[in-house]
Order: structure tokens, then C-alpha cells, then sequence
């Protein structure tokens, strides 16, 4: 994921995104990126070298499955969705950082 001069992203918040973007609907992984990319208004660009791991481990971990397709453009492409166990991820994952976004917000607006 590049976020141009900005910092990297927390270790783990990407498969968050994935998730979160896979909770609006089944896509293909460009799709996927796309989506993130869309929801974080540009802030974000992800890379392909960043994506398509993310969805392999995420995938074997069962928060997501996959089954070949077509895509928009008549190409074969394999397409996302999230699982029973991975909307179950998602929603420990969002109160987490929900919890953390405060906690550090408390902690920068210490004066």
C-alpha cells in the first residue's frame, strides 16, 4: 500500500480494509483495491504487490473465499467474499480500532 510521504499503515490494518471493503459486496481483486482506494477518497493507493498477498493469507486464514469468474470486461477473474467467520473478524477488528483511534487521540490532544 502507498501512501505517498505519509507513514505506513499499522501491521494488520490492510486485511482490516480488505475486510471492510469485502463487506459492501463480492469483488475481484482489482475491484478490491479500487474500492479501498475509493472509500479512503484517493488518500490511499494500493499496489498489487500488497493486494493480491494480503488476499492469499487472509483467504487461508477463512475470512474470505474466492471462486473464478467473469469480470466486467469479459475477462476471467477470480472473485471475494467474505465469510461467516470473516464478517466476524471484521466486526473485532472495528471496535479494536475504535478503541485504539481514541485511545491515541486522548494521548496526541494532551496538552
Amino acid at each position: 500500500m502507498h501512501l505517498g510521504n505519509k507513514p505506513d499503515l499499522p501491521q494488520g490494518t490492510f486485511d482490516m480494509l480488505v475486510l471492510k471493503a469485502l463487506s459492501l459486496g463480492p469483488m475481484h481483486g482489482y475491484g478490491i483495491g479500487q474500492r479501498i482506494q475509493q472509500l479512503a477518497a484517493d488518500m490511499l493507493q494500493v499496489e498489487e504487490g500488497t493486494l493480491y498477498p494480503a488476499l492469499y493469507r487472509i483467504e487461508a486464514r477463512g475470512w474470505i473465499d474466492s471462486e473464478w469468474g467473469m469480470s466486467d470486461n469479459n475477462r476471467r477473474a477470480r472473485f471475494y467474499r467474505l465469510t461467516r467467520t470473516g464478517r466476524k473478524q471484521l466486526a473485532i477488528e472495528e471496535s479494536q480500532w475504535a478503541h485504539l483511534s481514541i485511545a491515541i487521540n486522548k494521548v496526541m490532544r494532551a496538552t
